[in-house]
């Protein structure tokens, strides 16, 4: 036990001193929320993977999608790392990197505002990550009850409180790069936590291939398939791939996960980062979904709820890790606070931010200089992370289920809202309002509709999971179809190049010199690979050869 806590006070020891190491890169806006959009690849690749794995995943996801599909809920883990992670980093990181700087752009908002021409969408956007993200932001804490109770026997109040106390420290201190840096640490304890897990796991049955014959050899009811959950492709492969869509294409529209290509500092560290985070994906994720295919291995100690049919899914997997060793059930615990802390940071922070920049600045305050944004921001913070907990605390100790609810839809009703009119607004100049006004529409509507068409009676959609990956392939499809018979929105989009961005050094020399980007002229700056067209920046993409 002594070595255990010895731990968790460790842990957090070093979480605060980093954000107390990092909080001169906090003392700006850009600084504070994008840590100067100078962050180099190892960085951005493992913010990008512990925002994306919280404790959700590892505690939740992991032992409710391992015990509906067993082992081919590992095709989860792989879609997380190819489509979620490879691929996002492959079509959205050098163009959102590029367009955020040229537009000026620091939230999701601001560059629908900014892309779009519309304070309204702006606003609108604002609200809806307001209104749904702090919901998901309490559901990091799921699945930490019983965990803390399995380790420690503390009780789940304690544990909410004072993992929010560790985070908003360390987030209100150092901003962006307390939290990138946080996140590495985090990364690499999740990394080692995976794999000692797993073997810990598995050689608790008798090692790997003794456990898949003993997994072979479970029965699905009403189910004629033989070893239903060694299976290729499972037991119910339609609902499986719906898990897929949705927890893999959802981080392309999500903003606490796209900002990490805003902050990134070159166009050659994000074909870095796009390895690196991949690879993190296929460990942590992989790993998570593949260890929570074995849960039906301990379905006589699994806790059921009160129809003695469905298993409490939270119990899963931390009854599978009460059978190892004390020191690695320590080191569990810390992988799961670094998976949920680095969730959380990235949320608050994403939450805070937006708000101050995008609904407060200029609509309720209308005038706000950066001392009084960062004051807002960190005031903020605080709020949110409060927020957070307190609604965590009321879902844990009441029968309220609109909350519980809310968080299942988040993920789906934001990357709904958000995937059509953000990616096609990179990549295609024909983009309308009104299709990203269709888009918002979709992605809120069908979502909030479908739970509340559940509340009062039979859904449209029975998974939530399903009806959220619904609202992304909508997004995609209603966007362009809208746009093609309303009018556009006259944007120029560049050709996109190898550097991405403007040159980090040119700008430091032309800043070293008493100049800027703006102040100089098409001739010369197209002598050195960067122009100025009327209103927009001209990139190295768009010189002639």
């Amino acid at each position: 036990m002594i070595a255990k806590i010895g731990m968790i006070v460790l842990f957090a020891a070093i979480v605060v001193g980093i954000g107390v190491y990092t909080r001169r890169h906090a003392n700006s806006v850009d600084g504070f929320i994008l840590g100067g959009r100078n962050v180099g690849p190892w960085l951005s690749a493992f913010a990008f993977g512990t925002s994306y794995f919280s404790a959700v995943i590892f505690i939740g996801y992991a032992g409710q999608f391992g015990w509906k599909y067993g082992m081919s809920a590992t095709w989860v883990g792989l879609g997380n790392a190819l489509v979620g992670s490879l691929l996002a980093w492959w079509v959205l990181g050098p163009r959102t990197r590029e367009m955020t700087q040229r537009l000026k752009a620091s939230t999701m908002p601001q560059f629908f505002g900014a892309r779009y021409n519309s304070t309204a969408l702006r606003v609108a956007a604002a609200a809806i990550i307001f209104v749904f993200l702090i919901p998901y932001t309490a559901g990091v804490y799921n699945g930490l009850s019983r965990l803390f109770d399995m380790a420690f026997g503390w009780p789940y109040e304690a544990c909410i409180i004072g993992m929010a106390l560790v985070t908003c420290i360390y987030v209100v201190l150092g901003g962006y790069m307390a939290t990138v840096v946080n996140d590495f640490v985090q990364g690499l304890i999740m990394l080692v936590g995976i794999v000692a897990v797993i073997v810990g796991v598995l050689a608790s049955q008798g090692g790997i291939s003794e456990a898949i014959v003993s997994l072979s050899q479970v029965e699905l009811e009403g189910s004629a398939l033989a070893g239903p959950f060694t299976s290729f492709l499972g037991p119910d492969f339609f609902n499986l791939m719906g898990v897929v869509i949705l927890t893999s294409l959802g981080t392309w529209g999500l903003p606490q996960m796209v900002t990490k290509f805003y902050a990134i500092k070159d166009g050659p560290a994000i074909k870095q980062g796009a390895i690196i985070s991949t690879l993190f994906a296929v460990v942590v994720a992989g790993g998570s979904y593949f260890l929570g295919g074995f849960g039906r291995l301990f379905g006589d100690q699994v806790a059921f709820g009160p129809d003695g049919v469905t298993p409490v899914y939270d119990s899963i997997v931390p009854t599978m890790l009460s059978v190892l060793p004390d020191m690695l059930i320590g080191l569990v615990v810390v992988l799961v606070l670094s998976a949920s802390m680095s969730t959380l940071s990235s949320l608050v922070l994403t939450s805070s931010s937006t708000l101050t920049l995008d609904l407060i600045k200029g609509h309720i305050v209308k005038e706000m200089n950066e001392k009084k944004q960062l004051v807002w921001m960190r005031v903020l913070l605080v709020v949110f992370v409060a927020i957070s907990a307190g609604i965590a605390l009321i879902q844990y100790n009441s029968s309220i289920t609109f909350i519980a609810q809310l968080m299942g839809i988040s993920w789906g009703a934001i990357a709904g809202a958000f995937l059509g009119p953000f990616l096609y607004g990179l990549y295609w100049k024909r983009v309308s309002k009104a299709a990203v006004w269709a888009s918002f529409i979709i992605g809120v509507g069908l979502t909030t509709g479908n739970m509340i068409a559940g509340m009062v009676g039979t859904p449209w959609i029975a998974s939530p999971i399903n009806a959220g990956a619904l609202a992304m392939i909508l997004s995609l499809v209603v966007t362009p179809l809208v746009s093609l018979v309303t009018p556009a929105v006259q944007f120029e989009i560049s050709p996109v190049h190898r550097s991405a961005a403007i040159d980090r050094e040119y700008r430091a020399q032309l800043e070293a010199t008493g100049q800027t980007v703006d102040a100089i002229g098409p001739s010369s700056a197209l002598e050195e690979g960067i122009g100025k067209a009327p209103g927009k920046l001209l990139h190295r993409s768009q010189q002639k050869e």
